[in-house]
């Protein structure tokens, strides 16, 4: 089920959300995962520029996010 949905460029994006922690760190990084609704198509990961200690705390800041802010980081990805 996605966290969020998107237009953009006339594309619906369906927008899931994640947490990775790289080995040895204790920050939680956002990470963001846009998937076109068109059947076939690939998803995009982006990583976004958050990190907590905690992966609740980070997930609350996510929630915080405009639209706005996701659509950029997918135009971002996209060019």
């Amino acid at each position: 089920m996605a966290w969020r949905v998107l237009e953009h460029d006339g594309r619906r994006w369906n927008v899931s959300i994640a947490a990775e922690r790289t080995p040895n760190s204790s920050q939680w990084n956002l990470v963001f995962s846009f998937r076109a609704a068109d059947p076939g198509q690939r998803s995009i990961w982006a990583s976004y520029p958050l990190s907590s200690s905690s992966k609740s705390a980070l997930f609350a800041r996510a929630d915080r996010l405009s639209d706005k802010d996701l659509l950029e980081l997918l135009a971002a990805k996209l060019t």
